[in-house]
Order: C-alpha cells, then sequence, then structure tokens
C-alpha cells in the first residue's frame, strides 16, 4: 500500500503542475503561489484540526526560515512550468535529492578540521566517490535534456527550473531539522502554505493582480486544484512514508516519487504537444537514475526523513 499512496502523491503534484501550466496563461507565477498558500492553509488547518495537531510552535524561526526558502523555490519552479515543456520544468525540480547530495559531499569536507592525528599526521575525510559520482551523473543528464528542449528564450526558464531544485534541497534540509526537533509535518506544512500565501500576496500587491477583465471565472477554477492537490500530494506522500514498515520499504517509497515526472511528461505529450528527442529522454533517464541514487545514499545519511514537498 505504501507504493500505491506515493504514487499517487507523485500523481497528485504532476497534476498541479498541469493546473499550474494552464493558470499561468492568465495569472502571474506570484499569483499563483498566493493562491496555492491560500487555498492550502484552510485545506491543511482542517486536516490538522481533524488529527489533532496543535498549530502552535515553540520554533517560528526556524518555520519563517523554512517558509522563505520553500517559497522562493515554489515561485521559480512555477516560472519554470510556465515557460518550459512540463516534462522539462518537472524534471529539473525533482533534482533536489541530486542537490542534497551535493551538499551533503561539501558540507562534509567544509565541516573538516584538519586535527593532527596520533601518528602526526593529518587525516583527510573520507572520499564519497559515490555520492560525488551521482551529482555528476545528475548535472549529465541536465546538459542533455536542456540542450535539445531549450531555446534561447527559455533560457533564463531553465536557470530557474535548475535554482528551484536547489532551494527545494535547502527548504527540504530545514524540514529534516524541524522533523528532528519533534514538529508534526502537518504544522510544518501549514506554516508553509501561510509563509506562500504572505509571500505570494506582497509580491502580487507590488506587481498588481491581473485585471478581472484578462480573465473569467471558467479561468479562476484552475487555481482551486492547484492548492487541493498540492495538500492531497503532500498527504499521499506523508502516508506512503509512515507506511513503510523496514528501510527497504522506505527507500522503494522515496523512489517511487519520480513516476512524477513519468505522469508529466505523458501530460506534456498527450496535451501540450511537447517533444523531447532521443537526447532529451536520455538526460531525463540519467536525472531519475542519479536522483534514485542519491536518495539511497541520503537515506542512510538521513534516516527517517520526512518525505519531499513537491
Amino acid at each position: 500500500m505504501q507504493a500505491l499512496w506515493m504514487v499517487l502523491g507523485a500523481l497528485f503534484f504532476a497534476t498541479m503542475g498541469l493546473c499550474v501550466k494552464i493558470a499561468s496563461a492568465w495569472f502571474t507565477s506570484a499569483e499563483l503561489v498566493f493562491y496555492r498558500g491560500l487555498i492550502g492553509i484552510v485545506f491543511l488547518w482542517l486536516l490538522a484540526r481533524n488529527r489533532g495537531v496543535t498549530l502552535g510552535t515553540r520554533y517560528p524561526g526556524m518555520h519563517a526560515w523554512r517558509s522563505l526558502i520553500g517559497v522562493v523555490s515554489l515561485g521559480a519552479w512555477f516560472y519554470a512550468i510556465a515557460h518550459l515543456p512540463l516534462a522539462t520544468a518537472v524534471t529539473l525540480n525533482y533534482m533536489s535529492s541530486v542537490w542534497i547530495a551535493a551538499f551533503l559531499v561539501g558540507g562534509a569536507l567544509l565541516a573538516w578540521m584538519p586535527v593532527p592525528g596520533r601518528d602526526g599526521r593529518i587525516p583527510r575525510p573520507p572520499f564519497q566517490g559515490t555520492m560525488a559520482l551521482t551529482v555528476l551523473v545528475g548535472f549529465a543528464g541536465v546538459v542533455l535534456m536542456l540542450k535539445p528542449s531549450v531555446d534561447g528564450s527559455q533560457g533564463f526558464a531553465s536557470l530557474m527550473g535548475l535554482f528551484s531544485g536547489m532551494t527545494a534541497a535547502f527548504a527540504y534540509m530545514q524540514v529534516v531539522a524541524l522533523s528532528r526537533a519533534g514538529e508534526p509535518e502537518a504544522r510544518t506544512v501549514f506554516y508553509f502554505a501561510v509563509g506562500s500565501a504572505v509571500a505570494g500576496g506582497l509580491v502580487t500587491v507590488i506587481d498588481g493582480f491581473t485585471p478581472w477583465a484578462q480573465w473569467s471565472w471558467s479561468h479562476a477554477a484552475w487555481l482551486l486544484p492547484v492548492g487541493v492537490l498540492a495538500a492531497l500530494g503532500q498527504l499521499c506522500m506523508t502516508r506512503a512514508y509512515a507506511t513503510a514498515k523496514s528501510e527497504s520499504g522506505t527507500l522503494l517509497v522515496a523512489n517511487l516519487q519520480y513516476s512524477g515526472i513519468i505522469f508529466a511528461a505523458l501530460y506534456g505529450v498527450f496535451l501540450f504537444d511537447d517533444r523531447l528527442d532521443l537526447s532529451g529522454w536520455a538526460g531525463m533517464g540519467l536525472i531519475i537514475a542519479s536522483g534514485i541514487a542519491a536518495t539511497f545514499l541520503r537515506q542512510r545519511s538521513l534516516p527517517k526523513a520526512p518525505a519531499e514537498e513537491h
């Protein structure tokens, strides 16, 4: 059942990306972040109340930092979805696991202090060759995928997609810290929704809301599933991790999140006539493979880590 919950969660997140791409024809990325947060607040408040989870926290600063990074990542991802093929934007965001592996390698090196050993020599940090290779394979996949599918006008959107994955990795590391501090995931996701609504609302107020004359209520109807599907996807992923009874089950669940890339690719091909050539599909395959490897390595470094959010 945990595998089915994760596949269902990936489908919800991919479908949310589909709704974002459609709604981006009438609304800005900041507006979409605002509406996703607003709808998420209501949905997650009801969920927390049903589960008996209080929303008061002893770590407001940690939640604020997680929300800030998460909102930046979400805004960059929504921008990439609006200007890139759906599968490309989703794949770049799912590179967060590869970025986490890069941070773990870099963090180990930065934290190393050359202290003389007993034999008078300075011990060196262990060379994490497997994790470093995983990172290199992931970025090779990026090169293969973006070369055939991104033209000059999409260069900035591609950078935003990469940036969304990198900042999502930062946000996830903060989620791990909150989880270790004892914060329930429903509370963490709720404050992220609050941060999304506040930040997205402020940017939208500064830039201005899309004039009513440029959209209709049939257009606005696409905003509701953006928030609801995001909350449902997070709920399914949380249930999948909670029902995994062993380390192998947890790894299976974590890796099945990449089925979201397949769903996004199918949406792009059948609904938007997106096309990737053989190099593009090969690059996507390399990113998925490196993400799976990075997830396995991360599970050893961060056991019992909470689910990722996309």
